[in-house]
């Protein structure tokens, strides 16, 4: 091949194994944000569980409540019981990211080993498959 040719021909591209430093401090501030909404809103919930508010009328009103106004009033202390345990573990998986980080695995499949789209990790950062890994794990538990 003439050296002229050798000049337009691309070089191959090879894969990435792993995201930039400044990929993974991108995703690092975007984690924080998150993790810091979780751990006010898990806070939150577990105030509503406990019954730990304010000193107000709040605090007075279950005595006045009829029986099926407390059936409610459970309802919904148990609703917020699971929603406080759902944000534990988004809280969770939300710090294991951050680790992962630290040790520069973040963004790489458990499955497949391919790097997950930047995109997914935006909307989805504690996320450690790719959809078709997903896909595939799904199927599989299917059969």
């Amino acid at each position: 091949m003439s050296e002229d040719l050798k000049e337009n021909v691309p070089a191959p591209e090879v894969e990435k194994t792993r995201y930039s430093d400044e990929e993974l401090a991108e995703f690092k501030l975007i984690i924080n944000d998150k993790l810091e909404k979780a751990r006010k809103e898990y806070n939150t919930l577990r105030k509503v569980i406990m019954h730990n508010g304010s000193n107000d009328i709040e605090d007075t009103t279950p005595s006045f409540k009829t029986v099926e106004d407390d059936g409610a009033y459970q309802l919904s202390k148990e609703e917020a019981s699971q929603l406080a345990q759902r944000q534990y573990k988004f809280i969770q998986n939300l710090e294991a990211a951050l680790v992962r980080i630290e040790n520069k695995t973040y963004g790489v499949c458990r499955v497949t080993g391919k790097l997950i789209p930047k995109e997914r990790l935006r909307l989805v950062p504690h996320a450690t498959l790719t959809v078709e890994a997903k896909e595939m794990l799904a199927k599989k538990g299917r059969n």
